[in-house]
C-alpha cells in the first residue's frame, strides 16, 4: 500500500480532530479526500507529510512507519498545502533550483528543467514568482512538490481560487501526474471528483463516513429505488401516474411534467400508458442525486 493509516486519532488539546480512522490506499490510485472545514482533512494530509506528529495509531507511507522514519517518508511524499508558500521575490528557476538543493539532489539543473517543462512553466520561468497569475504559481507549487520524484503527491485544494480556464489546465496537470503516481487530492469542487479521481473518500467531524471505489455509485439513489422524469405532450392526471405498478411517489412540475420514484425502472411501463392514453412522451430520463446532495447527505 502506498498510504496506509490504521486507527489514527489526534487531538488538539481536549478537541479530537481525528477518531480513529483507517484508510488504504493503493499504488497508482487518485483519490478525492472531501469533507467540510473543520473534518480533520487537513489534518490528515498533513500527517501524512510528516508536518504534523501523532500518539495513537499507524501511518505509513510505502510500508514505514512515519512517526519512526520522517526522513525516510517525507522523501516519498510530495505536498503541496492549501496555502501555497512560495518566495515571491525569487524567479521560478532560482526558487525550484533552492528547492532541489533541500533535496541535495544531484543533478539539480536537469530535474529543474525538467519539471518546469512537465508542469507548463516553459512560457513564464524567466519570471519572478509575484508576476505569475494565481495559475502558475500553483504549477509552481506542483513543481516544488514533484522535486524529489515522490511515490505519494498530496495536494490540499489544489483549485480554489482559479478561473475556469485555469481550472481546467491544473485538473488535466494532475491527471497526467496521477498516470505516474498515488495521489491523495481535498477539494471543495464536486466537479473534480469525476473529472479527476478514481475513489472518493468522505471525512466528516473527524471519522471516515464513506468510502466510493466505483464512482458510478456515488449519485445512485439507494438499492430499490428508481428516479426519472417523464414529459408528455399532453396534460395528466397523478392519479393515473400512480396507478402505474411499481411507482410509488409522482412530484408535479407541470401538468405534462413530473419526477417521479418506482421500485424498479418502469420506463417501459410508462411507454405503454402514453400509449394507451393516447398521448406521447417528449422526455423520459433516470435522475441521479448530485455530488452536492450526496456531500450534504454525508456530512450533515
Amino acid at each position: 500500500m502506498s498510504i496506509s493509516i490504521i486507527n489514527l486519532t489526534k487531538n488538539y488539546g481536549t478537541q479530537l480532530v481525528l477518531n480513529s480512522i483507517s484508510i488504504e490506499i493503493g499504488a497508482g490510485e487518485v483519490v478525492g479526500f472531501l469533507g467540510p472545514n473543520g473534518a480533520g482533512k487537513t489534518t490528515t494530509m498533513k500527517i501524512l507529510a510528516g508536518a504534523l506528529d501523532y500518539q495513537e495509531g499507524s501511518v505509513k507511507i510505502c510500508g514505514t512507519e512515519v512517526n519512526e522514519n520522517s526522513l525516510v517518508t517525507k522523501a516519498l511524499v510530495g505536498y503541496l498545502p492549501e496555502l501555497n508558500p512560495l518566495y515571491t521575490d525569487m524567479y521560478v528557476k532560482e526558487y525550484l533550483l533552492f528547492v532541489a538543493d533541500t533535496y541535495s539532489l544531484k543533478d539539480k539543473q536537469k530535474r529543474v528543467e525538467e519539471l518546469i517543462v512537465k508542469v507548463g512553466l516553459l512560457p513564464e520561468f524567466h519570471k519572478k514568482i509575484s508576476q505569475l497569475s494565481k495559475g502558475y504559481r500553483q504549477r509552481v507549487g506542483l513543481a516544488q512538490a514533484l522535486m524529489p520524484n515522490p511515490k505519494v503527491l498530496i495536494l490540499d485544494e489544489p483549485t480554489t481560487g482559479l478561473d475556469p480556464n485555469q481550472l481546467v489546465e491544473i485538473r488535466n496537470l494532475i491527471r497526467e501526474i496521477g498516470k505516474e503516481r498515488t495521489v491523495l487530492l481535498s477539494t471543495h469542487i464536486m466537479q473534480e471528483i469525476k473529472a479527476i479521481c478514481s475513489r472518493v473518500i468522505v471525512i466528516n467531524k473527524g471519522e471516515i463516513v464513506a468510502d466510493y471505489s466505483d464512482l458510478s455509485k456515488i449519485n445512485a439513489f439507494d438499492e430499490g429505488s428508481y428516479h426519472f422524469e417523464v414529459e408528455f405532450s399532453e396534460a395528466v392526471k397523478v392519479d393515473a401516474l400512480k396507478l402505474i405498478d411499481n411507482v410509488s411517489a409522482v412530484n408535479t412540475i407541470t401538468d405534462k411534467h413530473f419526477n417521479c420514484i418506482a421500485s424498479r425502472d418502469v420506463r417501459a411501463l410508462v411507454f405503454d400508458f402514453a400509449v394507451h392514453s393516447n398521448n406521447k412522451i417528449l422526455l423520459i430520463r433516470p435522475i441521479e442525486r448530485s455530488m452536492e446532495d450526496v456531500f450534504k447527505m454525508l456530512t450533515k
